[in-house]
């Protein structure tokens, strides 16, 4: 993930406080961009893209690499919705998810690596 790695305890504490209801910029940004990078961290690969704007993106799940240009696979979701999907109190599967997930690409699936890992 570009820019600076977020510290598992500064990123569990932004976590912890969006989940309890916080909503100023810093702490949603800290929680999406934390959550992001442990995705990428624990699935590591550059075929699907992952977008939470306008907080931070990364590449993700292993498989077909691309190059240039937009991606096969990407995902894109508003900051509430992916830090439900983070924590596990939205499935990937929730007809709900449909509407607020836009998923493009035969890859685009983050079933099986949701939620992510918030505990080092």
């Amino acid at each position: 993930m570009p820019g600076r790695t977020i510290d598992d305890a500064e990123g569990a504490a932004a976590l912890t406080a969006v989940v309890a209801g916080a909503t100023d910029r810093a702490s949603v940004a800290t929680a999406v961009r934390w959550t992001l990078q442990r995705l990428a961290e624990d699935v590591p690969g550059n075929s699907v893209e992952v977008r939470v704007p306008p907080f931070a993106a990364v590449q993700a799940v292993p498989g077909p690499r691309h190059t240039r240009g937009t991606p096969p696979n990407v995902i894109e979701t508003d900051a509430a919705t992916w830090i439900a999907l983070a924590t596990g109190a939205l499935r990937w599967d929730d007809p709900a998810v449909a509407v607020k997930v836009s998923a493009s690409g035969s890859r685009a699936d983050l079933a099986s690596f949701l939620p992510v890992r918030t505990t080092p």
